[in-house]
């Protein structure tokens, strides 16, 4: 999908004041369905369960009785480091198939008209926190290369829970958030949802490369089975909290709520596919989180809150941009229930185009 609008601070905009945004959420398609879901979480579990079920027909499953699903990324890392050498095997076999399927999805997407010239490309989401994580990232990276394709692959900087609320703080043209200490960002999934204080250091660095997460708060709401309107509430919720942490603070915060959420982001903030994960159902076509947000929460301060919404994996990858001026096109896809992925071209810098975004 190709990002629309180009106005700064307009929702699912291809023109941020850093970089254009290319394309987000492709959704290319084989036989089997969505490429993409060939290097999910999900089929990372699935490549696990095949080779459990293959050692189970000659002998017992180094792993145990645990459906694969039950057992925590936790207990695999440590498997991965300190268990004996058919379960750390096992694991190794896993990671090494799951490189493979990796490493096709990314060729498929640097076939693709948006992703062409691609220099670099960024790897965050949940299974990228861990070692598991980072020598898949690494094995497909040396696969790609032996091929002859000159692209970067490297696991994202911060934690992704964190990069998905600090690239708030890229939505937004710089010189709005001047004389400000903080903004709050908010990162919706099928799962759970976080909320937090983005303190952004722009005294110790302008590019907003010092920026840092002071505060979060986490809600699963999969774990309580809530509806849209239950979400919409606590999120609200979450967020009142966070200003009034900030108040405690003496923190001066941006009147500025940055969201990343699945799915593509029309321009009045709605979705318009892409949100059949999140919880309860019916967040396409009229509904409209922004809408929502923005009359809950009303005022930060002495100025009416705005609040700015783009797709998750954009806002995740938003949070490299900083570390990004060597290159000149770069991607991000992450690891998740999906891979969600995004193409980027940085933007002149107001030194070079003299505007002042």
């Amino acid at each position: 999908m190709a990002a629309i609008g180009n106005v700064n601070g307009s929702h699912g905009a291809a023109d941020l004041p850093a970089v254009s945004v290319d394309s987000y959420n492709l959704e290319l398609r084989d036989a089997d369905g969505f490429v993409g879901d060939r290097a999910s979480h999900r089929s990372f579990n699935a490549i696990i369960e095949d080779w459990r079920e293959r050692l189970r027909r000659v002998d017992e499953d180094p792993l145990g009785n645990a459906p694969t699903d039950q057992i925590k990324k936790k207990k695999l890392e440590e498997l991965l480091r300190k268990g004996d050498p058919e379960s750390a095997g096992l694991i190794h076999t896993a990671i090494e198939e799951f490189a493979r399927e990796l490493a096709l999805v990314i060729r498929r997407f640097l076939r693709t008209e948006a992703w062409q010239g691609t220099e670099r490309i960024v790897i965050g989401g949940g299974l990228r926190n861990g070692r598991i994580g980072e020598l898949a990232i690494g094995r497909a990276a040396v696969l790609l290369k032996s091929e002859g394709l000159a692209i970067d692959l490297v696991p994202i900087r911060h934690h992704p829970d964190e990069a998905g609320l600090l690239g708030a703080a890229q939505l937004m043209p710089r010189w709005t958030l001047k004389g400000h200490d903080a903004l709050i960002g908010v990162d919706i999934g099928g799962s759970n949802i976080r909320a937090g204080l983005v303190v952004l250091n722009q005294k110790k660095a302008a590019d907003l490369s010092k920026a840092q997460v002071q505060h979060s708060s986490l809600w699963r709401h999969a774990n309580d089975k809530a509806g849209r309107g239950e979400v919409v509430s606590e999120l609200v919720k979450m967020t009142k909290a966070l200003v009034s942490q900030a108040g405690a603070e003496k923190l001066k915060l941006a009147p500025f709520i940055g969201v990343g959420c699945p799915g593509i982001i029309r321009a009045d903030g709605s979705i318009e596919r892409g949100g059949q994960k999140l919880p309860g159902g019916n967040w396409e076509g009229d509904f409209n989180l922004v809408e929502e947000l923005t009359r809950a929460i009303g005022r930060i301060g002495d100025d009416d809150t705005m609040v700015v919404m783009h797709n998750d994996a954009v806002v995740q990858g938003l949070s490299e941009v900083p570390f990004m001026k060597d290159v000149s096109r770069w991607g991000v896809a992450t690891i998740g229930t999906g891979l969600g992925n995004a193409r980027f071209t940085n933007r002149p810098s107001p030194s070079q185009d003299g505007d002042r975004s």
